[in-house]
């Protein structure tokens, strides 16, 4: 692969992602007023996009490890614009829900690729660098996107928000499309469709708890069940879904602990901050998302230092350095009003997410080996899809006990990822992989390494 071309597609997957979903949000009361919908009607048009990616991403990972990245690529990329076209031509909010739900799945072929490429077009030592970059474009994709939602709404209406995509889409996706292929790293590898169906239900069980209210008990149990019966079922496997040497990875599980924490602390954050912003201080969207920018600001600069801060401090010190900062902005937000104080609280935040994005990222991706990256790439973004709906479920449950409280409890969820922290390499190098079991051992080294 080209290094420079994945790079830009890998960072056009990203920002069209990251995009889609903060447009989307300022774009929802207009769209509920032209199509005449109810609130629980506009919760689902974000609600069903959720629930259908997260169940797929580790699917589609394997997906791509096995036909090729480039290739996925290519089909989410195109699908998820074609589809971004279709919502903006629906007539009705129920046709808006069953796209967005296709539009999930799209979305989940295109996010685990857009790691996957990088894992195959760079270097193991020199992966820092792009993620850092990608992780810089989503912080200007986030800091960007209320702005460009607003303005496009304002000007021609909800609908333009979709078409966005569909240039953007077709620009990276053809060519990814008819780029020749070289042979995929894991071509012939056969694909666990029971453990694919167990998981995607099992997600999509957890995540649909999570994110409606009130919340469904039998949603619990029926993912507790099926998560029971995929452990099962992937320790009988020949070819599991969630391949030993990337789950049995002391520092690929703290890798996505870390994420979960932060990322369910961070939007579980901003949650319960827009309350102060909007119903204490009075503010209106577009005031409250000017005194938010400081988080895109310090992510984007925060993203740009981490290469270097990782060759300087190792994954250990960084990302347990970083989380805690994290966790510090959440407790400034807790009991501050004044506009300095909060944009510090706001400032501390992105520094803190901007760099364990790119350090525990680079970790879960570099412990994959290339036949793996895209179940690797799949996991790392499923935990950024759970996370923010642990963190919004956890605000909302606590919110009546009042912002600041419920800003504490997830100040506390930032912290645990600072222990977790420790089981990632000391240093910038990979660290030695932990024979699983079932695995045979050679003079010190797994079979198959």
């Amino acid at each position: 692969m080209n290094p420079r071309w994945t790079l830009a597609a890998s960072v056009a997957g990203a920002v069209v992602v990251a995009l889609d979903g903060t447009v989307l949000t300022v774009a929802q009361p207009s769209l509920q007023r032209e199509l005449h919908a109810t609130y629980a009607g506009v919760q689902w048009t974000s609600t069903a996009y959720l629930v259908a990616v997260a169940s797929l991403l580790v699917f589609a990972g394997r997906l791509g490890d096995r036909y090729g990245q480039r290739r996925v690529f290519a089909l989410g990329m195109l699908g998820f614009g074609a589809v971004s076209a279709g919502i903006g031509l629906a007539p009705t909010v129920g046709w808006v829900i069953g796209l967005r739900a296709v539009q999930g799945v799209f979305g989940a072929l295109l996010q685990p690729a857009t790691l996957g490429m990088l894992r195959a077009a760079y270097p193991a030592d020199r992966l820092a660098t792009p993620l850092a970059v990608r992780t810089g474009a989503i912080g200007l994709a986030a800091a960007a996107g209320p702005l460009i939602g607003g303005a496009l709404v304002s000007g021609l209406g909800w609908r333009a928000v979709f078409f966005v995509n569909v240039l953007p889409a077709l620009a990276f996706g053809l060519p990814a499309l008819l780029r020749p292929q070289g042979r995929p790293a894991a071509v012939g590898t056969p694909l666990d469709l029971p453990g694919a169906v167990l998981l995607a239900v099992t997600l999509a069980c957890a995540v649909h708890t999570l994110a409606v209210r009130p919340v469904s008990p039998a949603g619990a149990v029926a993912a507790l069940v099926t998560a029971a019966a995929l452990v099962r079922h992937e320790r009988r496997a020949a070819s599991p879904l969630l391949p030993p040497e990337v789950i049995g990875s002391r520092a690929v599980a703290a890798g996505l602990g870390i994420l979960v924490a932060v990322s369910a602390s961070l939007f579980g954050g901003l949650f319960a901050a827009n309350y102060v912003l909007q119903r204490r201080l009075g503010l209106d969207a577009f005031d409250s998302a000017l005194r938010s920018l400081p988080l895109a600001v310090l992510m984007i600069f925060s993203a740009a230092a981490c290469p270097a801060l990782l060759r300087r401090f190792g994954a250990r010190a960084t990302t347990a350095a970083a989380t805690a900062l994290l966790s510090l902005g959440v407790l400034v937000l807790s009991g501050v009003t004044a506009a300095p104080a909060l944009a510090c609280g706001f400032a501390l935040l992105g520094a803190g997410f901007g760099t364990v994005m790119v350090a525990a990222t680079q970790v879960i991706v570099r412990q994959a080996d290339v036949k793996v990256a895209g179940v690797a790439g799949g996991l790392q973004q499923t935990a950024l899809n759970v996370g923010p709906a642990v963190g919004v479920a956890a605000a909302t449950a606590l919110l009546d006990a009042g912002t600041g409280p419920a800003l504490l409890a997830l100040a506390a969820v930032a912290a645990l990822g600072v222990p977790l922290a420790w089981a990632l390499p000391a240093s910038d190098g990979v660290a030695p992989p932990t024979p699983t079991a079932g695995q045979r051992v050679h003079n010190g080294v797994p079979a198959g390494r």
